[in-house]
């Protein structure tokens, strides 16, 4: 996977694996879409390997449904 570039130091990084190549790496949050597809694309025949971080892509989806109010009893 490609090293985080320098497009802004306050970008948050987001971590991202690949578990065929066994790699993990944090990427800016603006370099996140297309990071993984380049990956995907170069290592892997445009498949769907490397992703975001399953716990932190798990978490950021309860936020969201917590903020819509799908987990409110």
């Amino acid at each position: 996977m490609a090293p985080p570039s320098e497009a802004d130091e306050n970008d948050p990084l987001v971590p991202i694996v690949c578990s065929e190549c066994d790699t993990a790496s944090r990427v800016p949050l603006a370099e996140l879409a297309e990071t993984i597809e380049r990956h995907n694309d170069h290592r892997h025949d445009g498949d769907d390997v490397a992703q975001v971080d399953p716990d932190v892509a798990d978490h950021i989806a309860d936020l969201i449904a917590r903020e819509l109010g799908f987990l409110d009893g």
